[in-house]
């Protein structure tokens, strides 16, 4: 990696739930380290010499942008399921527990060969990666060899990641069961010291464990408890797994753990709900759950894709961000049939529509600043970024740009030579040669458009930890 990179053009950086900055003349110097070294907004062309040249960098050699060109924070993908995405599409005539069943175990079990695990997540990982997403909670399946598999490739392929392998001793088929939870959890920490024992990229470390439960119905107390064990050993390792996604699934928890209070509190039971935990779906908490979670600081995953798929619910995210919960997104495949990040922004939108639908009009309705109303384009881009690096507690690293943060970004192309039609004709407003108001305005329309509109054809470039690792110029 050159001693410094330093990228000039559009850049749109997430500031808070509510808003975002755009600045259409961006500075932005990348160290050797890819971390970044500092950011000058709107430095108009007349001023880029004058501007470099404080930063003692006059013979530097400037990445520019093209007009149809943007950088924003690369997206976070809070769940997604590595060895299912050989399903997309599939199952969605199932509610979750007969999906689980008739469509997904099997095609975990088949990851038992090393070999098909090889192959098959070589490619699942570069089509994510090329997605634009830069950080993702993978879990993986049960087998031990199959998951440090999956962890290599994602460390080979340079993604920022959190790999698991499934802990799951019950309630599943005999041919994809663990035979014991102490085999389970054996072969837990033998992935974590796998992972551990990988090599950082620079100084970061950007393959990490998670403790995975799969849900609380596939595993016994006695495995619960030991995985409690093992987190209360280790305060950094993060933790994963469902909740609340299925009317059918709460009962049936209900049923197994009676001494529970809630779905919510059987992992509360177990020492397994902290601030580094994520908790996919949260479609139907009780208020004392949602209590709960805050109190502990856990994050919510919202995977409204594979909501909708499964007909589980609609997920009151927007109660939850009232609430001050940590909300991110997920694209939960293969309950959700997309693998991209932008698809789950599309989809947390409709969510949020529908919530704002059924509510009943009163006269508090306008009191919240979230809760059953749409979702505003500012809320969608930090959900996907920086709400999704706070679920995973990596806030002051990613999800935004910042002195010192690492640059995780994507190079966004809305231009024509993009090949994507829904897109055409963004660059030929007069906007593009205006004002640098009119400018803005523009960058909050390109943003827009892709967000509602692209693809992985618009993304240009995908950098982790400031190396190129994948987009459409990666490939050329």
């Amino acid at each position: 990696m050159p001693e410094m990179k330093i990228f000039y053009g559009a850049v749109i950086n997430p500031t808070s739930l509510t808003s975002y900055s755009s600045s259409p003349y961006c500075l932005i110097a990348v160290g050797s380290s890819g971390d970044i070294n500092w950011i000058v907004n709107d430095v108009a062309p007349h001023k880029l010499q004058d501007t470099l040249a404080s930063k003692g960098c006059v013979d530097a050699d400037v990445i520019a942008l093209k007009d149809g060109e943007f950088i924003i924070p690369g997206f976070v993908d809070t769940h997604t399921h590595a060895p299912q995405i050989p399903n997309l599409g599939t199952g969605g005539q199932y509610q979750l527990l007969d999906w689980l069943k008739y469509i997904t175990f099997p095609m975990e079990a088949k990851f038992a060969d090393v070999a098909f695990a090889r192959k098959t997540y070589a490619s699942v990982v570069r089509r994510i990666i090329d997605s634009g997403t830069t950080t993702c909670c993978y879990y993986g399946t049960l087998h031990l060899e199959a998951t440090k598999v999956l962890a290599d490739i994602v460390h080979s392929l340079g993604q920022r990641a959190f790999v698991g392998k499934c802990n799951m001793n019950r309630e599943c088929p005999p041919d994809y069961i663990e035979p014991s939870a102490e085999s389970s959890v054996k072969d837990t920490r033998a992935l974590i010291t796998h992972i551990k024992s990988l090599p950082p990229h620079g100084h970061e470390h950007l393959v990490q464990p998670v403790i995975t439960p799969r849900f609380a119905i596939s595993c016994t107390d006695d495995l619960l408890s030991s995985l409690g064990t093992l987190a209360a050993s280790d305060p950094n390792l993060r933790i994963q797994t469902h909740i609340s996604e299925n009317l059918g699934e709460i009962n049936f928890t209900k049923e197994l753990f009676p001494k529970a209070p809630s779905y919510a509190g059987v992992y509360d039971m177990f020492g397994l709900l902290r601030d580094n935990t994520i908790l996919a779906h949260a479609v139907h908490l009780g208020e004392d759950e949602i209590q709960l979670i805050k109190t502990k600081n856990a994050g919510i995953s919202h995977c409204p894709t594979s909501n909708f798929n499964l007909n589980s619910g609609v997920a009151p995210v927007g109660l939850y961000l009232d609430k001050g919960i940590k909300v991110g997104l997920g694209t939960d495949v293969s309950g959700g049939f997309n693998l991209s990040m932008l698809n789950a922004i599309r989809n947390a939108s409709i969510a949020a529509k529908v919530r704002s639908m059924q509510a009943p009009i009163t006269s508090t309705f306008s009191s919240s600043s979230f809760a059953n109303k749409p979702l505003p384009i500012p809320t969608l881009l930090y959900l996907a970024t920086a709400g999704g690096a706070a679920v995973c507690g990596l806030e002051k690293r990613i999800g935004s740009f910042a002195a010192e943060k690492s640059f995780d970004a994507l190079f966004v192309n809305v231009r024509p030579d993009a090949g994507n039609i829904g897109l055409l004709g963004l660059t030929d407003s007069p906007a593009v040669r205006g004002s640098l108001e009119e400018k803005k305005k523009l960058l909050d329309t390109w943003l827009e458009r892709f967000l509602f509109c692209g693809d992985d054809r618009n993304i240009q470039c995908v950098y982790v930890q400031g190396r190129l690792v994948g987009g459409r110029s990666f490939h050329r």
